[in-house]
């Protein structure tokens, strides 16, 4: 089934047509166009708090917390199944913020709700370590995969309307490094606190992150009044 997924993927991204965008730069070494993504957010006062944000609200969720999932269900003797029912609520929930999203022409005070969703996201985290029972593991990870997947959807917006069309590719490199790069050395992290300390630690280990995430989007002006408008009215991103 996901062999037929990803085969269906394929022929989709085939169908999709880039404009080209005038005057590109010329392209260098992979290394040398990563460095020169990291300089341009460095010197963005949007992107540089905004990648921050990015990488500590995925930190977590690009993948360790599927494993720490899995070690929750074993260690509380929910099982298999019941790992298989906590992963398909979140999936839900992050199925159902993508459609509201879809449907939403514009995010009222997007910055502030980036902020709040991931306030909600850290509290839900710590929830889920301390569910007394699978039935409210199950809607927890419904909450956490509608915040978590509003989060991803407006912190993603946010990174393509800031960004130069010029340097996009080179600055989606940065965050997709700060986010899926980092969850092959987490791994081991997450083992290693679960078996120490309990599943219950790592949550609240990543409650903390996503909590840090979220006062840091409080505590830049700039991105606690960030807006996302409907592409007519989009303004010219700040530099």
């Amino acid at each position: 089934a996901a062999a037929a997924l990803f085969a269906l993927s394929l022929v989709t991204l085939l169908t999709v047509r880039i404009t080209a965008v005038p005057q590109a730069p010329r392209r260098g070494s992979a290394g040398r166009e990563l460095m020169d993504g990291l300089r341009y957010v460095r010197r963005h006062r949007m992107l540089a708090p905004l990648v921050t944000v990015v990488g500590l609200s995925e930190m977590c969720f690009s993948g360790p917390v599927a494993t720490g999932l899995v070690l929750l269900a074993d260690e509380r003797g929910w099982g298999a199944s019941g790992m298989g029912w906590i992963a398909s609520a979140f999936s839900v929930g992050a199925a159902a913020s993508a459609l509201l999203l879809t449907v939403s022409a514009r995010i009222p005070r997007a910055g502030l709700a980036m902020s709040g969703a991931l306030l909600v996201t850290a509290a839900g985290a710590v929830a889920l370590g301390h569910a007394p029972s699978l039935p409210v593991a199950v809607l927890l990870g419904s909450l956490i995969g509608l915040t978590s997947g509003f989060t991803t959807t407006v912190t993603g917006a946010l990174v393509q309307t800031e960004t130069d069309p010029r340097y996009l590719g080179r600055v989606t490199s940065v965050t997709t490094l700060c986010t899926l790069g980092l969850a092959p050395a987490l791994f081991p992290a997450v083992g290693v606190t679960v078996a120490l300390w309990g599943a219950d630690t790592f949550f609240i280990g990543c409650g903390v992150i996503c909590l840090s995430a979220a006062v840091l989007g409080l505590a830049v002006p700039v991105l606690r009044r960030a807006e996302l408008h409907p592409p007519d009215s989009v303004a010219p991103a700040a530099r």
